[in-house]
């Protein structure tokens, strides 16, 4: 199900939901960072969100602290207004990007096949920083998770799953990873999509996504990696819907601040690793 579109010159974020906002501001502060030089504006979509006055003035007051000259609150609440002009020049003139949490079918909805989502897939090939928080963190793959339990999702389609918004390819990332207990969900999308490296991005925890494929750990939570692509064996394809699932050698990793990984190598990167792998590239 991924999109055609491959990793750009810009940086993503993807975070796991509930950053600190208020505070020492840590996620957000490495977001800001990574903005192009002289790009200090910051478009901050509520498209997801059910509260987006409310979500949109708690980002606005976080990247006016970071220093951001001008923060553009964007709800953009149905597919008209994801082609207004004004919208799309406010995008346009941001070095960030980034979407609020809420619901990702409604980001895809909204905004899918838009004028907003191509602007912003553009931005990204010049440089500027997609991030994302809880929904706006899941839609971002061209694959996403939109619905499945948390407590028992291991068995034969219990996690649904559909197009995401195409700005990175081969993984799948899940929010409150850790606090919803949502291990079985990654595992369950390993046994039927093995290429794919599941990202459970726990709270406060996210990864900054490098335009060389490689994943880096930030904030005070972790990140938990499903890695599937050496799977020997499963039996998913033999079961009826519903039945549970057997999976044979599924390797976990678990990332914190400062540690990272190669997606194409699929490689674990300590901290002097990491830092050799991505010299040069971040803020």
């Amino acid at each position: 199900m991924d999109s055609p579109h491959s990793m750009a010159p810009g940086h993503i974020v993807a975070i796991g939901g509930a950053e600190d906002r208020t505070s020492d501001l840590e996620i957000l502060r490495r977001v800001f960072a990574l903005a192009p030089e002289g790009r200090d504006e910051v478009a901050v979509i509520a498209t997801a969100s059910g509260i987006p006055d409310e979500v949109l003035a708690d980002y606005e007051g976080a990247f006016s602290r970071l220093g951001a000259s001008r923060v553009h609150s964007l709800s953009i609440r149905d597919r008209r207004q994801a082609a207004e002009a004004d919208t799309l020049r406010r995008i346009e003139q941001s070095g960030v990007i980034f979407f609020t949490g809420g619901d990702q079918l409604r980001l895809t909805n909204v905004l899918g096949g838009s004028p907003v989502l191509n602007t912003i897939r553009q931005r990204l090939q010049e440089g500027a920083v997609v991030a994302g928080t809880s929904a706006g963190a899941a839609a971002m793959p061209g694959t996403m998770i939109y619905n499945g339990a948390a407590a028992d999702a291991l068995r034969k389609g219990a996690v649904n799953m559909t197009f995401g918004l195409g700005f990175v390819d081969g993984l799948v990332i899940d929010s409150h990873f850790l606090e919803r207990g949502r291990f079985t969900r990654l595992m369950e999308v390993g046994a039927s999509n093995p290429e794919y490296l599941g990202v459970g991005l726990g709270e406060d925890a996210a990864v900054i996504i490098h335009p060389n494929r490689v994943l880096e750990a930030i904030g005070t939570g972790h990140v938990i990696l499903v890695d599937s692509r050496d799977l020997a064996s499963s039996n998913i394809a033999e079961l009826s819907m519903g039945e549970a699932v057997a999976i044979e050698h599924l390797i976990l990793h678990a990332l914190v601040s400062g540690h990272g990984f190669d997606i194409e190598e699929r490689r674990y990167l300590a901290p002097d690793t990491l830092a050799a792998a991505t010299r040069g590239e971040s803020a």
